[in-house]
């Protein structure tokens, strides 16, 4: 057989990345191999065998486990390139191990239940590129399990379920996976199948990403006694790093509330989540959506058109009629407790876009002119410009009660909608139901600036790139605020603190704030201990660090 290249000139990193191929740290590899493979006569299987890293961790494995260095073990895989099937199979001759690698797409491979250990780091494919027949075919694997995939599900999900299947009664599936398969909606049939299907779950977490070249953090999932579930809860360990993979220690028991829910709790320790649970049982805290529904806000098409300053508008001399008040795009003005009037004026006055370009029906000479300067620069043919008639006319939402930061450095925040100003796509909007909106539109704002809700917002959010903590409307829909009755109780104590805390939060002082409505809304009502406030205080910061740490660690 002639020598294999070393790297296929057509396989760019382009290309590796289109079809999910993150190559895994040797640490990595080592520590799945040698928790998956117990006995020297394992049999197993990796289904993305890419340039078979763990097929040579396998091989390795097997023979420290036979202690016969003259043995070849052999083991398969599966990849669909065909020259990383072909170096795969190279590297593990060179460690002294033979591989059949089956070169296809692993969801066109019928399931056998053959294999002790199935191990790997599946392809990480976004839902909005893993299209056609390889989400058709993904999709119905999956379903063959018993496991129905929303159209939003990356193409991790569909492998983990599909490799399972290859698995013997008892058999351990030890894989790397994003972190989403803790906080996203889509990963909720696969975290009730993991539950239902095996014995043990056991989580690695890491403090630093381990492939920053993927933009994503990952976890990894060490599954065993398959068909021998249900377990009602997994094992949490933590590690800095994959070079601290060797030093991890036993871990702590944590059990969901519902295997499907978010597992973002795992990260908590339970004595912090515990004042949480109680008042919630108390009816002292409730979900967001009880005060009311959260909504995204308008989507333009294209910003820098319809958004304007108030410089801009006058310049072209377009009617007050034909615009619409706006909360800037961005949310860096939301950090406060009110949007008013004087404050959109002020924003106006530095340059912000404080109007909406909205035209009438029959739109004024100087709109006219405008509209056709966009076509001029080819807007309308924007995808969400060209799908409406007439292109120029923005599909409003009328003005929220509250407006609620969704991407966040620090954590999200609730803003008065003092001046009736619509709001943009770049945060959302809460409409408080009618038995609540006086008291909510007064306080819940600044009743929502306490530990237990920022704790919350860091469990129920997400991390994105750059340490942001995002947070969707339905995310917010069970985002834990206190209740009516106890804002309500509580009105004139937090009243009192009010001027203190928007200078506060004017002056960047978020956790002095906080200290403030602690104290009046939950301390002092006798509804937290000094010490319990201390723990949920450390469990929000810890969750806060390791989101910016990881951020940190994939520059």
């Amino acid at each position: 057989m002639p020598p294999v290249p070393s790297q296929d000139p057509s396989d760019s990193p382009a290309a590796r990345k289109a079809r999910g191929a993150f190559f895994t740290p040797d640490e990595v590899t080592r520590f799945v191999a040698t928790w998956a493979i117990t006995s020297k006569n394992d049999s197993v299987l990796e289904p993305s065998a890419g340039d078979a890293a763990f097929l040579v961790a396998a091989v390795h494995r097997l023979r420290n486990l036979s202690g016969d260095s003259s043995r070849e073990p052999v083991i398969d895989g599966v990849e669909i390139h065909e020259h990383s099937a072909r170096i795969g199979e190279e590297r593990v001759r060179e460690a002294g191990g033979r591989a059949r690698i089956k070169v296809s797409d692993f969801f066109l491979v019928e399931p056998t239940p053959t294999y002790d250990a199935v191990i790997g780091n599946p392809p990480y494919v976004r839902y909005q590129d893993w299209t056609g027949d390889f989400r058709t075919r993904s999709r119905a694997a999956a379903l063959r399990a018993g496991v129905a995939l929303s159209g939003l599900a990356s193409s991790w999900a569909a492998f983990t379920v599909h490799s399972a299947a290859f698995l013997k009664d008892g058999g351990r599936l030890g894989f790397v996976l994003p972190a989403e398969l803790l906080a996203v909606n889509y990963a909720a049939p696969v975290r009730q199948f993991l539950f239902k299907h095996f014995q043990s779950v056991e989580l690695v977490l890491f403090d630093e990403q381990v492939f920053p070249e993927a933009e994503a953090d990952v976890v990894l999932l060490l599954a065993s006694g398959y068909r021998a579930g249900p377990t009602d809860h997994a094992v949490i360990r933590l590690a800095r790093n994959a070079a601290a993979l060797t030093d991890l220690g036993s871990g702590q028991p944590w059990a969901p509330r519902d295997p499907a829910d978010k597992w973002t709790g795992s990260l908590v320790e339970p004595h912090a989540t515990e004042p949480l649970r109680q008042l919630r049982g108390e009816g002292a805290f409730v979900d967001l959506e009880t005060w009311g529904d959260t909504t995204l806000g308008i989507v333009t098409g294209a910003n820098h058109f319809f958004t304007l300053s108030p410089a801009a508008a006058k310049r072209l001399g377009l009617r007050r009629s034909e615009l619409l008040r706006l909360s800037p795009p961005g949310s860096s003005h939301l950090r406060g407790l009110d949007l008013t009037r004087d404050k959109l004026t002020r924003l106006g006055q530095a340059g912000k876009a404080t109007y909406l370009f909205y035209p009438r029906d029959e739109p004024s000479p100087f709109a006219q002119a405008y509209i056709e300067a966009g076509e001029k620069t080819a807007v309308h043919e924007a995808y969400k410009c060209r799908v409406r008639k007439p292109w120029y006319r923005v599909p409003i939402v009328k003005p929220a009660d509250l407006l609620l930061t969704c991407m966040n450095a620090d954590t999200p925040r609730l803003t008065t909608n003092r001046a009736g100003a619509h709001h943009l796509n770049s945060v959302h909007g809460v409409y408080l139901a009618p038995r609540h909106r006086d008291l909510g539109s007064e306080l819940l704002p600044l009743a929502s600036l306490n530990s237990l809700t920022l704790l919350n917002a860091e469990m129920v959010g997400r991390a994105y790139g750059g340490g942001i903590l995002k947070l969707e409307p339905k995310e917010a829909d069970v985002w834990a605020m206190p209740s009516p009755a106890l804002v309500e109780a509580r009105a004139s104590q937090l009243r009192a603190v009010r001027n203190v805390v928007a200078r506060k939060l004017q002056a960047g002082k978020l956790l002095d704030a906080v200290a403030l409505v602690d104290r009046v809304l939950l301390v002092d009502a006798g509804h937290i201990t000094g010490e319990q406030m201390s723990h949920v205080r450390g469990a929000r910061a810890e969750l806060a660090r390791r989101r910016t740490v990881r951020a940190s660690s994939g520059r």
